[in-house]
């Protein structure tokens, strides 16, 4: 088995990272959170999750592979090769060795049953496709991919969100870019008749369920595990940083509805605090995941998962 890898009841979780790094400051990343919060967390912050002397946000662009079932799955796909990026230049034109470290864990692009993507931003899906013979196509050429309805319609270049033109320049940037992404990685799997389109909750099999958890998206979602007595949900971009478990009022930059995705994060870790869930974010370094509790108005990190500290 993988070293990368955890069992939670009759499921394996094997991590995959594609890219690590740093990624701006952290208060651009988590604009509403403040220094002095980043400081006295700073022993176990630093260096996993940020480096106080320049500020750093550090993240891994990674995916997770389950198997459950006799399936396997995987969950978000990352950046991909071969992109134009506009949006975030730092990703562009990547050439990692993503499906080389997929194989090392076990797994070929054939082997793939279910491809998840919890939500429709360029670090989630861009796996999804490769470029062969100056054509995207479906990576997983086997893979049901299930993806949220409301992202679908939400990032859709042809959707009615595209009915107005780009207030400011940044907006363009953003525009633009998010069209790349879906040309790239989302149409084409349609066009292979590979696509799912769910709402509200999709169920996978005995142990795994895709549920809606709006805010960072319309359509972002949460993957729960349930097998024995093991608990599990996979958040997505719901937690880019282990602070957001100490206020989730904070958003990240990223995220489209700040109200609600603030109020949807805290439901989660509220849930998982009471059920125990080990909590599974789509880019924390270091152990990966962790468990929670209650203190006070916030959360507090009571045990970190079992990966290595990649």
């Amino acid at each position: 088995m993988p070293a990368d890898t955890i069992t939670l009841g009759d499921v394996d979780i094997t991590r995959v990272i594609e890219w690590s790094g740093p990624i701006r400051t952290a208060r651009f990343i988590i604009p509403d959170s403040d220094e002095e919060t980043w400081r006295r967390n700073q022993r176990w912050l630093e260096p996993d999750f940020w480096t106080a002397a320049d500020d750093a946000y550090r993240c891994h662009i990674q995916s997770w592979v389950l198997r459950s079932e006799g399936k396997t799955i995987l969950v978000d796909t990352g950046v991909g090769n071969d992109r134009e990026r506009p949006q975030i230049p730092l990703f562009a034109g990547l050439k990692t060795d993503f499906l080389a470290r997929l194989r090392e864990a076990g797994v070929t692009p054939e082997d793939v049953d279910v491809v998840i993507n919890t939500h429709i931003h360029y670090d989630h899906v861009g796996w999804n496709t490769e470029l062969r013979d100056g054509e995207w196509a479906p990576t997983f050429p086997n893979a049901t991919y299930l993806i949220p309805r409301a992202d679908n319609l939400y990032f859709d270049p042809e959707g009615p969100r595209r009915s107005r033109a780009p207030r400011d320049e940044h907006e363009r940037v953003r525009w633009e870019g998010s069209k790349l992404v879906f040309d790239d990685s989302i149409t084409p799997v349609h066009r292979a008749g590979q696509a799912v389109l769910w709402e509200d909750t999709h169920r996978i099999d005995g142990n795994l369920r895709l549920e809606a958890a709006p805010g960072h998206t319309p359509g972002s979602s949460v993957l729960t595990l349930r097998s024995g007595a093991d608990r599990a949900v996979f958040v997505g971009d719901m937690l880019h940083s282990p602070v957001q478990v100490l206020d989730p009022r904070w958003n990240s930059c990223f995220c489209d509805d700040l109200q609600l995705a603030a109020k949807t994060r805290a439901s989660y870790l509220s849930r998982a605090a009471e059920l125990r869930e080990l909590v599974i974010p789509a880019h924390w370094p270091g152990r990966g995941a962790a468990e929670v509790r209650q203190d006070g108005d916030g959360f507090a990190i009571t045990e970190w998962a079992d990966f290595p500290r990649d």
